[in-house]
Protein backbone atom coordinates (compact mmCIF):
# COMPACT_ATOMS: atom_id res chain seq x y z
CA UNK A 1 0.00 0.00 0.00
CA UNK A 2 1.22 3.38 -1.33
CA UNK A 3 1.59 6.08 1.64
CA UNK A 4 -0.95 8.29 0.20
CA UNK A 5 -3.72 6.02 0.11
CA UNK A 6 -3.01 4.67 3.47
CA UNK A 7 -2.92 7.93 4.86
CA UNK A 8 -6.52 8.71 2.89
CA UNK A 9 -8.00 5.30 3.84
CA UNK A 10 -6.60 4.98 7.52
CA UNK A 11 -9.77 5.49 9.98
CA UNK A 12 -10.19 4.52 13.79
CA UNK A 13 -11.03 1.70 14.31
CA UNK A 14 -12.91 1.49 17.78
CA UNK A 15 -14.09 -2.36 17.44
CA UNK A 16 -11.76 -4.81 17.22
CA UNK A 17 -12.19 -8.33 17.14
CA UNK A 18 -11.02 -11.05 20.45
CA UNK A 19 -9.02 -12.50 17.50
CA UNK A 20 -5.06 -12.34 18.66
CA UNK A 21 -2.68 -10.17 16.81
CA UNK A 22 0.78 -11.91 16.09
CA UNK A 23 3.83 -10.26 18.18
CA UNK A 24 5.83 -10.19 14.70
CA UNK A 25 2.82 -7.68 13.32
CA UNK A 26 3.28 -5.48 16.88
CA UNK A 27 6.76 -5.19 16.55
CA UNK A 28 6.62 -3.85 12.86
CA UNK A 29 4.33 -1.32 13.54
CA UNK A 30 6.52 -0.07 16.32
CA UNK A 31 9.18 0.07 14.33
CA UNK A 32 7.70 2.25 11.61
CA UNK A 33 6.61 3.94 14.56
CA UNK A 34 10.64 4.54 15.56
CA UNK A 35 11.38 6.15 12.20
CA UNK A 36 9.25 9.36 12.75
CA UNK A 37 11.53 12.23 12.57
CA UNK A 38 12.75 14.17 15.65
CA UNK A 39 15.06 16.75 16.40
CA UNK A 40 18.36 16.12 17.41
CA UNK A 41 17.77 12.78 16.86
CA UNK A 42 16.31 12.61 20.06
CA UNK A 43 14.13 9.52 19.67
CA UNK A 44 11.63 10.54 22.76
CA UNK A 45 9.61 7.53 22.89
CA UNK A 46 9.22 4.49 24.16
CA UNK A 47 6.26 2.01 23.65
CA UNK A 48 4.61 -0.33 26.40
CA UNK A 49 3.01 -3.27 24.86
CA UNK A 50 -0.02 -5.25 26.67
CA UNK A 51 -1.84 -8.50 25.64
CA UNK A 52 -3.70 -10.89 27.05
CA UNK A 53 -3.42 -10.05 31.15
CA UNK A 54 -0.90 -7.57 30.63
CA UNK A 55 -3.98 -5.60 30.40
CA UNK A 56 -4.42 -5.45 33.57
CA UNK A 57 -1.92 -3.04 34.39
CA UNK A 58 -4.73 -0.58 32.29
CA UNK A 59 -7.44 -2.01 33.69
CA UNK A 60 -6.34 -1.22 36.84
CA UNK A 61 -5.33 2.16 36.51
CA UNK A 62 -9.11 2.80 34.78
CA UNK A 63 -10.36 1.06 37.81
CA UNK A 64 -8.12 3.37 40.18
CA UNK A 65 -8.12 6.76 38.64
CA UNK A 66 -12.24 6.76 38.43
CA UNK A 67 -12.05 6.14 42.46
CA UNK A 68 -10.21 9.05 43.14
CA UNK A 69 -11.37 11.75 40.32
CA UNK A 70 -14.54 10.88 41.07
CA UNK A 71 -14.99 10.06 44.74
CA UNK A 72 -16.70 6.48 43.82
CA UNK A 73 -15.70 5.51 47.99
CA UNK A 74 -19.66 6.76 48.91
CA UNK A 75 -20.94 3.54 46.55
CA UNK A 76 -22.62 0.53 48.01
CA UNK A 77 -19.81 -2.16 47.82
CA UNK A 78 -22.00 -3.77 44.55
CA UNK A 79 -22.61 -0.76 42.85
CA UNK A 80 -19.09 -0.03 43.37
CA UNK A 81 -17.67 -2.95 41.86
CA UNK A 82 -19.91 -2.56 39.08
CA UNK A 83 -18.27 0.60 38.23
CA UNK A 84 -14.33 -0.47 38.74
CA UNK A 85 -15.10 -3.79 36.87
CA UNK A 86 -16.89 -1.63 34.09
CA UNK A 87 -13.49 0.82 34.34
CA UNK A 88 -10.80 -2.40 34.34
CA UNK A 89 -12.95 -3.51 31.27
CA UNK A 90 -12.03 -0.59 28.98
CA UNK A 91 -8.27 -2.24 28.62
CA UNK A 92 -9.82 -5.22 27.05
CA UNK A 93 -11.04 -3.77 24.20
CA UNK A 94 -8.68 -4.92 21.93
CA UNK A 95 -6.31 -7.87 21.21
CA UNK A 96 -3.28 -5.26 21.59
CA UNK A 97 -2.77 -1.81 24.05
CA UNK A 98 0.41 -0.22 23.33
CA UNK A 99 0.97 3.30 25.96
CA UNK A 100 2.68 5.34 23.75
CA UNK A 101 4.78 7.77 26.26
CA UNK A 102 6.91 10.85 25.37
CA UNK A 103 10.84 9.77 27.51
CA UNK A 104 11.96 13.46 26.77
CA UNK A 105 16.03 12.88 25.94
CA UNK A 106 18.89 14.19 28.05
CA UNK A 107 19.96 16.55 24.96
CA UNK A 108 20.56 19.88 26.62
CA UNK A 109 19.18 21.42 22.97
CA UNK A 110 15.89 18.91 23.12
CA UNK A 111 12.80 21.28 23.79
CA UNK A 112 9.90 19.95 25.12
CA UNK A 113 7.35 20.75 22.69
CA UNK A 114 9.41 19.40 20.31
CA UNK A 115 9.97 16.04 22.06
CA UNK A 116 6.08 15.75 22.29
CA UNK A 117 5.64 16.66 18.60
CA UNK A 118 8.00 13.73 18.08
CA UNK A 119 6.19 11.21 20.03
CA UNK A 120 2.88 12.21 18.31
CA UNK A 121 4.32 11.86 14.76
CA UNK A 122 5.60 8.12 16.32
CA UNK A 123 1.94 7.23 16.89
CA UNK A 124 0.78 8.52 13.32
CA UNK A 125 3.44 6.24 11.81
CA UNK A 126 2.13 3.73 14.14
CA UNK A 127 -1.16 4.03 13.06
CA UNK A 128 -0.27 4.13 9.37
CA UNK A 129 1.51 1.04 9.49
CA UNK A 130 -1.27 -1.17 11.50
CA UNK A 131 -4.00 -0.05 8.50
CA UNK A 132 -1.32 -0.62 5.76
CA UNK A 133 -0.93 -4.62 7.51
CA UNK A 134 -4.43 -4.97 7.59
CA UNK A 135 -5.15 -4.16 11.35
CA UNK A 136 -7.76 -1.73 12.87
CA UNK A 137 -6.55 0.54 15.62
CA UNK A 138 -7.22 3.83 17.45
CA UNK A 139 -5.96 6.27 19.51
CA UNK A 140 -7.21 7.05 22.77
CA UNK A 141 -6.71 9.27 25.56
CA UNK A 142 -9.10 11.51 27.59
CA UNK A 143 -8.70 12.29 31.30
CA UNK A 144 -7.68 8.89 32.93
CA UNK A 145 -4.52 8.81 30.42
CA UNK A 146 -3.12 12.00 32.41
CA UNK A 147 -4.10 10.72 35.81
CA UNK A 148 -0.74 10.43 38.44
CA UNK A 149 -2.09 6.96 38.76
CA UNK A 150 -2.08 6.03 35.26
CA UNK A 151 1.59 7.30 35.35
CA UNK A 152 2.18 5.65 38.22
CA UNK A 153 1.08 1.72 36.70
CA UNK A 154 3.56 2.42 33.59
CA UNK A 155 6.18 3.57 35.83
CA UNK A 156 6.84 6.56 34.47
CA UNK A 157 9.00 8.91 35.82
CA UNK A 158 8.23 13.03 36.20
CA UNK A 159 9.82 14.06 32.73
CA UNK A 160 7.53 11.42 31.13
CA UNK A 161 4.17 11.26 29.92
CA UNK A 162 1.50 9.31 28.19
CA UNK A 163 0.67 10.50 24.49
CA UNK A 164 -1.60 7.76 23.73
CA UNK A 165 -2.85 4.89 24.27
CA UNK A 166 -3.12 2.92 21.27
CA UNK A 167 -6.07 -0.64 20.40
CA UNK A 168 -5.11 -2.28 17.92
CA UNK A 169 -6.84 -5.84 16.54
CA UNK A 170 -8.66 -6.79 13.38
CA UNK A 171 -11.63 -4.82 12.32
CA UNK A 172 -15.15 -5.93 13.51
CA UNK A 173 -16.63 -2.79 11.80
CA UNK A 174 -17.51 -1.85 8.45
CA UNK A 175 -15.20 0.10 5.93
CA UNK A 176 -15.79 3.70 6.95
CA UNK A 177 -15.28 6.45 4.88
CA UNK A 178 -13.36 9.16 5.56
CA UNK A 179 -14.39 13.02 5.17
CA UNK A 180 -12.34 16.26 4.95
CA UNK A 181 -12.08 19.82 4.59
CA UNK A 182 -9.91 20.26 0.71
CA UNK A 183 -6.73 21.36 1.93
CA UNK A 184 -7.06 24.61 0.26
CA UNK A 185 -9.40 25.90 2.53
CA UNK A 186 -6.35 25.41 5.08
CA UNK A 187 -3.79 26.72 3.16
CA UNK A 188 -2.34 29.99 3.07
CA UNK A 189 0.58 30.79 0.55
CA UNK A 190 2.82 33.25 1.17
CA UNK A 191 4.36 34.34 -2.76
CA UNK A 192 6.92 36.72 -3.65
Amino acid sequence: MDVMTAIRARRSIGKVKADSVDRALIEQIIEAATWAPNHHLTEPWKFIVMTGEGRKVLGDAYAYAAISQEGLSGLEEAALEERLDKERAKAYRSPVVIAAVCSPSDNPRAVQAEELAAAHAAVQNLLLAAHALGLGAVWRSGDPMYHPLMHQAFGLDERESLVGLIYIGYSDMKELQGRRQPAAEKTVWLEG
